[in-house]
């Protein structure tokens, strides 16, 4: 299973204006992908419930459901704190929570990390300092897997900051579930990402096309399930940019 990318979805139905439901079809509707189920408060039974309900919206663009935990409910795909378990669990895709290149270097099986936090959050204000651009790209350089940034990623240039910083993607909570219209604000982060990876052709003196990229050089499919770069294990190269950024 490919690891996420673009605009990855956490869920909060405390927070969701006007329902779970109808904010992940309006962020769905967006262009998002990958949405991550977390609602952990719930007894197990319910939070399957919500598990089959949400797979159901994904399935019509072919997205993909990832379970906050080890217990997939039903699924294939999980997300895991940084604190455990470990050895992690043998999905089919399984993801890990970073804060730090100590947690970073402890994963050994697992198919990405998000890495948090880059922007202070309202979500989980306990983590900090909040790593910035500079952070999170000292982060991505180690890891040993894709990398979705996270933590108070709100706004278009959010986004763009960290696909240059070498995020696969990013990790969005508030500025969803709380929008009063989730799709056009989704509409509006994917296409952030999207411009931030693709390619652009420009017209030189002596008539030869080159490709100025904003570090990445990925295949950006206008359907499916994610959008995927193209480079070893997922994770995006940033041969041009790296040496201007240094």
């Amino acid at each position: 299973m490919t690891p996420p990318s673009g605009v990855v979805l956490l869920t909060d139905r405390l927070v969701a204006r006007g329902g779970l439901d109808r904010v992940v079809a309006g962020a769905v509707a967006g262009g998002v992908r990958w949405v991550v189920l977390r609602e952990k408060d719930l007894p197990r039974a319910e939070r399957a419930a919500l598990a089959v309900d949400l797979r159901a919206i994904l399935a019509d663009v072919g997205g993909t459901l990832v379970v906050a935990g080890p217990d997939p409910l039903g699924g294939d795909a999980v997300h895991l704190p940084a604190a455990g378990p470990y050895p992690p669990p043998t999905h089919s895709l399984v993801g890990r929570s970073c804060h730090d290149e100590t947690e970073l270097n402890r994963l050994t099986t697992e198919h990405y990390a998000t890495v948090s936090p880059v922007w202070p959050t309202k979500t989980k204000p306990g983590y900090g300092p909040p790593l910035g651009p500079a952070g999170l790209r000292k982060l991505v350089r180690i890891s040993n897997v894709p990398v979705l940034a996270l933590g108070g990623v709100e706004t278009p240039e959010q986004v763009t900051a960290c696909v240059k910083a070498g995020a696969t993607g990013v990790a969005v909570l508030g500025a969803i579930m709380r929008a009063t219209d989730p799709t056009e604000t989704a509409a509006s982060l994917t296409s952030a990402y999207v411009e931030a990876v693709t390619p652009v052709l420009t017209q030189t003196r002596r008539g030869v096309t080159q490709v100025s990229t904003s570090g990445l050089r990925p295949t950006v499919p206008t359907q499916g399930s994610s959008l995927t770069a193209r480079s070893g294990h997922g994770r995006p190269q940033p041969p041009t940019a790296t040496k201007e950024e240094k």
